[in-house]
């Protein structure tokens, strides 16, 4: 049970070191389009490359920060039943739902992403636009660590459920933890946890 809280300890870690990074690129974001829209409608000025720039930027960080977001869950969920559930049944929801969905899904924008990456490598892609950006073989290979990321915190949340499932809720790194709900509080303390 150690090395599978280990396990899911280092893959946020991982995760939660590259969303500190890649989080930082929404400040180059405003200021490039900042720029853009200063020199477009106060100086008469447009940089085609500029333009690409700050949609590049968008698309490297949404794309490199999906695992840190799925890891402090903040991605959109209907939850009318999930949050006032049970620690075990939202570890049982979990999961099913990265095993059935998830990682499917994970490995299907993998398998189709690969070949057009790699394409796109083949003849170093650049921006369509006349004057803009290089290198757009770059920005689709976050397509590629789209899918690993957001898969291998698919693993720690596998893991996360494991270890609530198994009775050792201890062992589940403080970044993935449940928050407490009021029944699992009442249950507790009937069981003598607390």
């Amino acid at each position: 049970m150690r090395l599978i809280a280990l396990l899911a300890s280092g893959i946020c870690r991982i995760n939660w070191l590259i969303g500190q990074v890649f989080s930082w690129l929404s400040l180059g974001i405003v200021l490039v389009c900042f720029t853009v829209v200063v020199q477009r409608y106060v100086f008469g000025v447009s940089f085609l490359w500029m333009q690409d720039l700050y949609i590049w930027l968008s698309g490297a960080m949404f794309t490199a920060v999906a695992g840190f977001a799925l890891m402090r869950d903040d991605h959109v969920r209907v939850d009318i039943f999930y949050r006032p559930a049970r620690i075990r049944t939202r570890a049982l929801v979990d999961l099913f739902g990265t095993v059935l969905f998830l990682l499917p899904f994970t490995g299907v924008v993998l398998i189709y992403s690969l070949p057009f990456v790699r394409r796109s490598w083949s003849y170093a892609e650049g921006s369509a636009n006349v004057g803009g950006m290089p290198g757009l073989y770059i920005l689709k290979s976050f397509i590629i660590a789209f899918a690993a990321l957001l898969a291998l915190q698919g693993v720690a949340l596998i893991c996360r459920s494991v270890l609530v499932l198994a009775g050792r809720r201890d062992l589940v790194p403080a970044a993935i933890r449940y928050p407490e709900t009021g029944a699992d509080a009442e249950a507790a303390a009937i069981e003598g946890m607390h």
